[in-house]
């Protein structure tokens, strides 16, 4: 996530977010599986995909 991506998710609503988190979890849940079984080779992308999480749960718990 880039920098004007993550200004953008600050105008987003709780629900959007919540759901926004919902997919980037299930997206690493299946890259997680696909490394597993030897089908992932951008192995970077789980990371990004983590911190697109952390980013996302910090606006939820700073507006909760």
């Amino acid at each position: 996530m880039k920098k004007n991506e993550f200004e953008q998710f600050k105008t987003k609503s709780a629900e959007e977010l919540r759901q926004i988190l919902k997919d980037s979890r299930e997206k690493l849940w299946n890259l997680k599986i696909d490394l597993a079984s030897g089908k992932v080779k951008n192995v970077r992308e789980i990371r990004k995909i983590k911190r697109d999480i952390a980013r996302t749960m910090t606006l939820v718990n700073e507006r909760a």
